[in-house]
């Protein structure tokens, strides 16, 4: 840690991997399936990613877990030099089993139910203490995750920073289900890290992977603040604890700083704390003083696809009719490859035509706004001018809504 905001938890560091460095805060790319949708991952380079995030769940479904071992490892098989992280698949076994995708921040005014499923959708994964049966969203075949499965997966896959298998629960479930599932998820982080150990030295011809521990609870502040402390004192035969951790699971975004900060007041300061899942600008800023340091999420690309456009001045679309004859850049404070050699009715026309393009262009802009603008908090940090910068950049992106 090189600096921190007075009186909160935010901070710049730098985390190490076989791979490069790690420059805290940094917003971390997701590339589900080893790719960020629709841009090479030179492109990616190109607008400042320092890290890539990949899915366990789905490399294991399709190539295989061995093919990606055989090409050397993710980074190699993704031709991606940096850093790369997994997660466990847990949000996919959960998303599977509640039918609820990615919106995990839900209605919290729903009836609290143990059995959650979204309407009209059928459970696809069943967890017991041990660990999880599914079937495969691709072909229905049946395939079972448990702690163990989950890390020998993630080491064939040869990411630089790996996630335990945990159990993602949703907002809408009962507190006393809230409760066995921290204990669950406390249970297979034990395993996870024995298995962690027996791996590693069983492939001692390939890089260290450091291992982070998931916190869950939900939106209570016991079993948050529990989970932390609970995964701190876990210890694998030689001594190790976990390398950094993932703060996991549904939360409702007026409480993210909240939760976060229950979070962080539990964990060490001298490892890295991940927070799963955001990349609005709000957010952003609200975790990072909160202490998370690093972030990804799959919102940039997923809505660039469908035209939406991160800019200073808010978030639009450019399938609008009157970017039909604009020529200005998508956002003309942005330094992205889009906005040097592209104009908005340029791209409104792909949008409009379906060019595959149109979502290449999108996403390289928001992918490089979102990281640009993490790149802005860390560096006012050390400045002093946080609030200073939260203040401008929200009040211009929200002034709109």
């Amino acid at each position: 840690m090189s600096a921190q905001l007075p009186d909160r938890a935010g901070r710049v560091g730098v985390i190490h991997t076989p791979h490069g460095d790690v420059h805290t805060p940094a917003f971390v790319a997701v590339g589900t399936q080893a790719t960020v949708k629709a841009v090479l991952p030179e492109a990616m380079q190109a607008a400042g990613a320092q890290a890539v995030l990949a899915n366990a769940y789905h490399l294991y479904l399709q190539p295989g877990p061995d093919v990606v071992d055989e090409a050397g490892g993710l980074g190699a098989f993704m031709n991606w030099p940096g850093p790369t992280y997994t997660d466990s698949g847990g949000f996919q076994v959960m998303s599977l089993g509640v039918g609820f995708k990615k919106v995990l921040a839900m209605d919290t005014e729903r009836v609290r139910a143990d059995d959650v499923i979204a309407e009209g959708k059928e459970r696809l994964a069943h967890v017991d203490d041990d660990g999880v049966t599914f079937r495969s969203h691709l072909d229905g075949s049946t395939h079972r995750f448990t702690p163990e499965v989950s890390i020998g997966i993630q080491h064939q896959l040869g990411a630089d920073v790996i996630f335990a298998f945990d159990e993602l629960t949703t907002l809408v479930n009962t507190r006393a289900y809230q409760e066995t599932s921290v204990q669950r998820t406390h249970e297979w982080a034990v395993r996870c890290l024995a298995e962690h150990r027996r791996q590693t030295r069983a492939r001692a011809h390939r890089p260290y992977q450091a291992l982070f521990g998931v916190v869950q609870g939900a939106q209570y502040e016991d079993l948050r603040r529990r989970a932390a402390r609970g995964l701190t004192e876990i210890r694998d035969a030689d001594g190790n604890g976990f390398d950094g951790y993932g703060i996991g699971g549904a939360l409702e975004k007026q409480n993210l700083a909240t939760i976060v900060g229950w979070v962080t007041d539990e964990l060490p300061e001298d490892k890295p704390r991940h927070l799963l899942g955001i990349s609005e600008p709000d957010d952003l800023f609200a975790a990072v003083a909160a202490g998370a340091d690093t972030f990804d999420c799959v919102s940039p690309s997923r809505v660039a696809r469908n035209a939406a456009v991160y800019s200073a001045d808010g978030r639009y679309n450019i399938t609008g009719a009157r970017y039909k004859r604009d020529w200005a850049p998508l956002d003309p404070e942005c330094d992205c490859y889009t906005c040097a050699h592209y104009t908005r009715a340029y791209v409104h026309h792909l949008f409009k035509a379906k060019e595959m393009l149109a979502s290449t262009l999108c996403t390289i802009h928001n992918e490089r706004f979102v990281i640009h603008l993490v790149d802005r908090i860390r560096e006012a940090i050390t400045a002093g001018s946080f609030d200073d910068l939260r203040d401008e950049v929200l009040g211009r992106y929200y002034a709109r809504h």
